[in-house]
């Protein structure tokens, strides 16, 4: 790897990773030597940059892109540019997708170039005064550019104002603004850049206020049977993911309709591509009801208007709440959005903004490049049924939980992780996100004896996620002994965990299950118990553990028939031994300890004892394993034709009659 290009990945990530410089993948670098400028390829965040996201192109055959004459149609136009950009990508490199402004990062003669959208730089070049504030400030520093739609169009506009600046300068401009847009900063060494953007970002800084708080505030409890409704409603053929976000800045700005009127229009071309170009105001916020029936009246209007769902809902008092396809793809709307906001305080300070014209947003709501940036953030459209869909997991920290817990985040589900167990729950949902994945997990504490804590659990789950499809109520604990053995306060607590909490599970979710179900009346959501094959079949010193379990499914049952007209599918999960896991394996607690302690295995006297016994008893001839629970979980939530079963996976040693 040449040095240059190991300073362009590093600076790349420098500002890449500063929500302060670069939201949502936006921004890009350059560095050119000779006959090769190597530039971030389209589709790779510069927060992460590596060697893999750069593109390198043959600048002979980009200069051709300066000579040739292309279509007066806007849209056949820019894939004939589309052509030539790929032409010149060397064929080490075929296969990425050169940014739109590789040519006007090919035109300007220092080596190296860093285009980002800073909102404090912002402030100024989305404001009345733009020009006049940028002249004030840079003087003959810099070059001011009129917005123009993005593309060729720019590189053939700032082409003609950088020959006029050689021609007066005999050099090229090193801070190039672009109004509604961003700004250029090239030179030499990165370095240099470095020292130019923290001169423009402390020149500009000084002529504003300090931007108001945005450590999160509150949320609001009303909120918690809004999302769910809202999700379904936006909901086609998949679900919706809801992200939330609210903060003094935010407040600031959803007062009123007035004070929205600052916030109701996209005013660069991110803004437009990933918030789109109109979003709805609820003033009516005193309760859900009121909310719901606002944004319900106002959606129809909206859709007839604009033709699209909105991505952005301002609810007065309560912030702002992103809907989109996924987690990735909301968490991205809400930081564009909250950069329009930070940019409109900004322009306050310049004049107020200026927006761009109906016909230069309809450009880039429709330009194909910019759809494509969507896309990728958005993900693929054929995608696996559970892609997204939100499902808690209690007792997921550990053993038959976390397996679960992984293998449902794996096939892209939204997962809250909830345990008692908080260090080990916390470590086991940022292990699931270290992937990047565009699904998220999240972890937390519950104790699913407690009524509340259920309660909480649930609604956290909708606070975070917008609503909820999957409930796998899995936490349990055994102690094993007899009757002799078995004192009243263990049996109590044993049945607060295994039977009153898989109780406090559906009875939490279920709300919030109905309120999706009264929005769309046709889609299906799940309970599952892991319940155990002790739930089938009596066991011997241990009717502390089978009781509930046995109990377990009767509430099943019952639950499935009160549940089904709201298209709720209630059903147990009923495996045989984890061997493996903490619960049999713990070398303290396990049950293998347990059963050589009580004597539950006649003759035995090793561990290896009691796991033969065990494993004798089941035709398979082993212990059940988290995928065998996984696959009967998939075929319970796939099969929309069952409930109120309980599922044996037992290898065997359990039969049905």
């Amino acid at each position: 790897m040449k040095p240059e290009i190991a300073e362009l990945l590093e600076i790349s990530r420098f500002y890449g990773s500063n929500k302060d410089y670069v939201i949502a993948g936006g921004g890009n670098t350059s560095f050119k030597y000779e006959k090769t400028l190597w530039i971030k390829a389209s589709g790779y965040p510069l927060g992460t940059l590596t060697e893999e996201g750069l593109v390198a192109l043959d600048r002979e055959k980009l200069n051709i892109i300066s000579l040739r004459e292309y279509s007066d149609d806007p849209l056949k136009r820019e894939e004939e540019i589309k052509s030539d950009l790929s032409a010149a990508v060397y064929e080490e490199y075929r296969g990425k997708r050169p940014s739109v402004e590789t040519s006007l990062h090919n035109l300007i003669r220092y080596r190296f170039v860093v285009h980002l959208h800073p909102a404090v730089i912002n402030g100024v070049l989305c404001s009345r005064n733009a020009k006049n504030l940028c002249t004030k400030l840079f003087g003959n520093e810099a070059l001011f550019v009129h917005y123009t739609d993005p593309g060729y169009t720019l590189f053939k506009k700032l082409e003609d104002e950088i020959n006029l600046w050689r021609e007066k300068n005999d050099n090229d401009p090193k801070i190039i603004l672009i109004e509604n847009h961003g700004s250029f900063v090239s030179a030499d060494s990165v370095e240099e850049i470095h020292n130019i953007y923290d001169k423009i970002i402390r020149k500009i800084s000084s002529i504003y206020e300090p931007l108001p708080d945005t450590t999160p505030l509150p949320f609001n409890p009303v909120l918690e049977k809004v999302f769910p409704a809202i999700r379904m409603i936006l909901s086609e053929k998949r679900p919706k993911v809801i992200r939330h976000r609210y903060n003094a800045l935010i407040d600031m700005f959803s007062t009123s309709q007035q004070q929205f009127q600052k916030i109701s229009h996209p005013l660069t071309p991110d803004m437009i591509v990933y918030c789109k170009p109109r979003y709805i105001y609820i003033e009516q916020s005193s309760s859900a009801e009121r909310i719901l029936e606002s944004f319900k009246n106002q959606l129809e209007r909206f859709r007839n208007e604009y033709g699209f769902d909105p991505r952005v809902i301002v609810i007065k008092g309560m912030g702002v709440v992103a809907v989109e396809d996924n987690y990735f793809a909301a968490e991205q709307v809400l930081d564009v959005y909250e950069d329009l906001v930070k940019v409109s305080f900004y322009a306050s300070f310049c004049g107020g903004i200026k927006l761009l014209s109906p016909e230069q947003v309809d450009f880039i709501d429709r330009w194909e490049v910019e759809n494509y940036r969507r896309k990728v953030s958005r993900g693929s459209e054929e995608e696996y049924k559970l892609e997204n869909k939100i499902a808690i997991v209690t007792g997921a920290a550990q053993g038959f939980g976390a397996g679960i817990a992984e293998a449902l985040f794996r096939l892209g589900m939204n997962i809250v992780v909830a345990d008692i167990n908080e260090e080990k729950g916390r470590l086991f949902a940022e292990t699931l996100n270290k992937n990047n994945t565009k699904n998220r997990s999240f972890f937390v504490k519950v104790d699913v004896s407690d009524p509340g804590s259920v309660k909480k659990m649930v609604y956290t789950a909708v606070g975070e996620f917008g609503g909820l499809d999957l409930m796998i109520s899995n936490a349990a604990i055994l102690r094993a002994g007899s009757l002799e053995e078995m004192d009243p306060d263990t049996f109590k607590k044993m049945t607060e965990t295994n039977y009153n909490g898989f109780f406090y599970c559906t009875k939490y979710a279920s709300e919030v299950m109905k309120i999706q179900n009264r929005e769309k009346p046709e889609y299906f959501t799940d309970i599952i118990q892991i319940n155990s094959k002790s739930g089938l079949k009596g066991s011997n010193k241990n009717f502390a553990y089978a009781g509930a379990k046995f109990g377990g499914i009767g509430l099943t049952q019952s639950f499935a028939l009160e549940l089904a007209p709201f298209r709720i599918k209630v059903n147990s999960i009923c495996p045989g031994n984890f061997f493996d896991g903490p619960l049999w394996s713990d070398p303290v607690t396990g049950l293998f300890v347990q059963y050589l302690k009580t004597g539950k295995v006649p003759g035995a006297k090793s561990i290896e004892d009691v796991r033969r016994y065990y494993e004798e008893q089941v035709p398979l001839g082993r212990g059940c394993r988290v995928e065998d629970v996984v696959k009967a979980i998939l075929y319970v939530i796939d099969q929309e034709y069952e409930t109120g079963q309980a599922i044996p996976v037992t290898g065997g040693q359990i039969m049905l009659k």
